[in-house]
């Protein structure tokens, strides 16, 4: 273990981290990720079950606009901003309904595409993000009190909104729906958007521009989950004072965990500096895989954020040569693991034109 600067203790070796996510002496209130927003622990999980149906029912719709979108892409793009902006394009209609304010609909784009999605690593990015987040906050409220007044609706959620209302007790505030909201909204656009990028990029620096990646959409965006892996660090609060790792901690002690540590323990993974996407068809050399935490608080809709990231890294690489140029491996963390800057060229193998002479 180790002393972070801000208070709290790093877990790095693998037996004790696991233990710290998985044990319940460590789960016996409610999940850090919502907070106190949610009145118990139950609400939360069904909120997380909630959302987690809505975007698998949505899986279908999704993989069509992914490879319209796809489609439509410039031959250049800037990546990994593309990557969150992407994803919202494509899942928009589920995040908030079609007949929400096409103002509102067009102030998140513009929120996106300034990084709103995840903590930007240098000044000018943060600035960006905060110039547009106030007015997006003021439209949102006002989106998220005109939908209460409406009631509630029959029959299943129809969008991320419809969600949260329903997990909100009557007495919670507008501002807690629309924070639970908020939150959902940049992990889902955040995690999966960024994980695509480190898809796209750690495959173009392992394998020459032109033939066909060698491995399964699968095994690309689990092992670039695994050498990247968009969350840092997740904590567990310390409920009594206790020992681990013949350190005594008190109560309220703050211990994290860092998937990126753990998964490049190379006491527990085959070559873990190294990306390997195989690894995934082998019976060995795997060790704890955490992208979306583990134990009791593990994220409830990892299961269809990593499909919402398979379709559409396979939509992007479908009948398209790709290749990367200003590429760098190294991660900047700023609260999360995000790719540096690079660029992206898709290169279609038959032709628009064709395509299009073909379909006449």
């Amino acid at each position: 273990m180790f002393h972070l600067p801000w208070g709290a203790w790093c877990v790095r070796d693998s037996e004790l981290a696991l233990t710290v996510l998985r044990d319940p002496v460590f789960h016996g209130g409610m999940s850090p990720f919502f907070g106190a927003m949610l009145p118990s622990r139950t609400a939360q999980v069904a909120l997380g079950r909630a959302v987690r149906k809505l975007l698998r029912a949505h899986l279908p719709a999704y993989r069509r606009r992914v490879a319209e979108a796809a489609a439509a892409l410039d031959p250049v793009g800037q990546w990994p901003a593309a990557g969150p902006l992407l994803v919202y394009r494509c899942s928009e209609d589920v995040l908030l309904r079609p007949d929400a304010p096409p103002v509102l609909r067009r102030q998140l784009r513009r929120a996106v595409g300034a990084g709103l999605t995840a903590r930007q690593p240098s000044v000018r990015q943060r600035l960006r993000a905060e110039i547009v987040r106030p007015g997006l906050l003021a439209a949102l409220a006002e989106h998220v009190h005109h939908r209460r007044a409406e009631g509630p609706g029959a029959g299943e959620p129809q969008d991320l909104l419809d969600a949260v209302l329903g997990a909100c007790p009557g007495e919670s505030t507008d501002r807690t729906v629309l924070d639970l909201w908020v939150l959902l909204f940049t992990s889902i656009v955040g995690n999966v958007g960024y994980t695509v990028a480190w898809s796209l990029l750690l495959a173009g620096l392992h394998h020459p521009p032109g033939p066909p990646w060698p491995w399964p959409v699968d095994w690309l965006v689990r092992e670039a989950a695994r050498h990247r892996p968009f969350v840092w660090m997740v904590g567990r609060r310390v409920p009594h004072p206790l020992e681990l790792g013949g350190l005594p901690f008190a109560a309220g002690t703050i211990l994290s965990v860092s998937p990126y540590l753990l998964h490049h323990d190379a006491r527990r993974w085959d070559h873990p500096r190294t990306f390997r996407p195989e690894r995934w068809s082998e019976a060995g050399g795997q060790g704890p895989y955490l992208p979306f935490s583990a134990g009791p608080f593990t994220c409830g809709g990892a299961s269809v954020a990593h499909d919402l990231a398979c379709e559409t890294v396979a939509a992007l690489s479908l009948d398209a040569r790709l290749s990367i140029s200003g590429a760098d491996a190294r991660p900047l963390v700023a609260g999360s693991v995000l790719p540096r800057p690079f660029a992206l060229r898709r290169a279609l193998k038959t032709p628009v034109c064709a395509l299009r002479k073909g379909g006449e």
